[in-house]
């Protein structure tokens, strides 16, 4: 089932169409890449989540092979099958849950494999997992083009993994900058129980897992609180997104008093209202990439506070559009949150320089751009 005349049939492969920034970047891919020119699959290894709900166009397939924890041999005489039936033009997948795919495509006969690594997990923070590190040695031979979102990981691919340079493209993530914008005039959804101008309001969203660290934040925001600093009574945190960190992020915000200052509203559809409510954004993480949630934040105007991982360095400028902290310094995570809380002024200028700064560099049309380059090569 190749494309249409004068089409190319994309298959996106990824472990999940959840929620979280590679998903969403797909989504993108799939309502913006134009019509005329591309159609497109999305296989998920194990479940089609929220994202579904996010695809614009009625003619894309959507598949989950419900893949159970650990290795997809298994599953692997299905995989080829889909593939000799949907025999798409390019393969797409995400991260190294889905790289395994490479060689089935090979073998199926796909003409192009398009791989892009989002960032790392806990069991492989930095890429520095050894095995994990032989498998994208082995697998890169059935792979034609590799997309790196950060320059820490093109520098892996190419230093690391071996991968020759002129095979590797640096694209960033990008933001409807239309979508993600600072705004005046507008409160918090009904349900919020905070208010922009009365509260100090920070605010990260991610999903609850190890890696995001939102337990770290949990603990900073309640040595802020606790601080007796100048506006610290008003200080209210908001985190947005769910996951199996949950509990954990709760009894931290109980254990430092502080539960009744935090809103958790779970996965929501209203991010682009909530962010430019916000006086600054935090990203507490162990490993990223290149953070879509951080680029929204600063599309919104907001100052950053962000641990120094990763290619969170190449996005938040020190001092210019926000600060950046050491993982698991939640002393001087604290104190960044403490001196912004009250000093609105540099949280206003900080967020101006963050917003022309994604003018300049965010632009989703420049990303969707350079992925269509690729895949019609």
């Amino acid at each position: 089932m190749r494309g249409g005349p004068g089409r190319r049939h994309i298959l996106h492969c990824v472990y999940s169409f959840d929620t979280g920034g590679l998903e969403h970047l797909v989504v993108a891919l799939i309502n913006r890449l134009p019509v005329e020119g591309f159609e497109h699959t999305v296989l998920a290894l194990t479940r089609i989540g929220n994202c579904r709900a996010l695809i614009e166009r009625d003619d894309v397939r959507l598949i989950a092979l419900d893949k159970p924890a650990g290795h997809a041999l298994r599953l692997y005489p299905r995989i080829f099958s889909l593939l000799r039936q949907l025999a798409p033009d390019v393969v797409h997948s995400c991260n190294m849950a889905a790289l395994e795919v490479a060689p089935l495509a090979w073998l199926a006969g796909v003409r192009r494999y398009v791989h892009a690594e989002h960032g790392w997990d806990m069991n492989d923070l930095g890429g520095s997992n050894p095995r994990y590190l032989r498998l994208r040695r082995f697998y890169r031979r059935f792979v034609d083009h590799q997309i790196a979102v950060s320059a820490n990981i093109r520098d892996y691919l190419t230093q690391r993994v071996g991968i020759r340079p002129e095979h590797v493209s640096l694209i960033n993530n990008g933001v409807e900058l239309e979508v993600y914008a600072p705004r005046t005039g507008l409160s918090m959804p009904p349900d919020c129980p905070f208010e922009p101008g009365r509260h100090r309001l920070i605010g990260t969203v991610g999903r609850f897992a190890t890696v995001k660290n939102q337990v770290f934040l949990a603990r900073a925001f309640a040595r802020a609180v606790t601080s007796g600093a100048p506006g610290a009574e008003d200080l209210r945190l908001i985190i947005v997104g769910e996951g199996e960190k949950r509990g954990e992020i709760e009894a931290e915000l109980r254990a430092g008093g502080v539960l009744e200052r935090a809103w958790l509203p779970g996965v929501r559809d209203d991010v682009p209202r909530i962010l430019p409510g916000l006086d600054c954004f935090v990203l507490p993480s162990y490993s990223e990439g290149t953070s879509l949630a951080i680029q929204e934040a600063m599309a919104c105007g907001l100052p950053v506070l962000a641990t120094a991982v990763g290619g969170t360095p190449d996005l938040v400028t020190e001092g210019e559009s926000g600060f950046l902290v050491r993982p698991d310094d939640d002393v001087a995570l604290a104190g960044r949150i403490v001196q912004l809380a009250a000093a609105p002024e540099l949280c206003a200028t900080m967020g101006a320089r963050a917003r022309r700064r994604a003018e300049r560099d965010f632009d989703i049309r420049r990303t969707i751009g350079r992925y269509g380059e690729l895949f019609n090569q």
